[in-house]
């Protein structure tokens, strides 16, 4: 699947299906419906505004990643005395921990180039809260 590339439904012929091939994992099929089958199925339905715009955020804890791949954890965003917006994530992200999304209210969204996150960063948070 290649990232932020949705279908048109005008190019689709007549009676076509769509197939979307899921990970197995509770929480991988969750974040992988939200960053991309939902934003195509929306597009599909002829939705023009971007179904989960990302919205800045400062990160409260450092976040090891390596570059080399997006990946998505799970966070709660919040409201800074400031009004400007902060998150955490919900602690361990491991694909089957299927309580950090109840826990959460976004993702924090880490960037293929991106590599780890210090405590003050600036990250980008798709929210999900409303969603599921």
């Amino acid at each position: 699947m290649v990232a932020n590339s949705y279908p048109n439904d005008s190019n689709l012929p007549p009676s076509s299906a769509i197939l979307f091939g899921l990970p197995g994992n509770p929480v991988a099929v969750m974040v992988t419906f939200l960053a991309f089958v939902r934003p195509a199925l929306l597009c599909m339905m002829g939705n023009t505004s971007a179904p989960s715009p990302l919205l800045k955020a400062r990160s409260l804890e450092s976040i090891r990643k390596k570059p080399g791949r997006t990946e998505y954890q799970r966070g709660t965003v919040s409201t800074a005395a400031d009004g400007t917006l902060q998150v955490r994530t919900t602690g361990n992200q491991g694909s089957g921990v299927l309580s950090s999304m109840v826990q959460g209210n976004g993702l924090i969204v880490l960037h293929h180039d991106q590599g780890s996150v210090a405590i003050g960063d600036e990250v980008d948070v798709m929210m999900f809260d409303g969603v599921i």
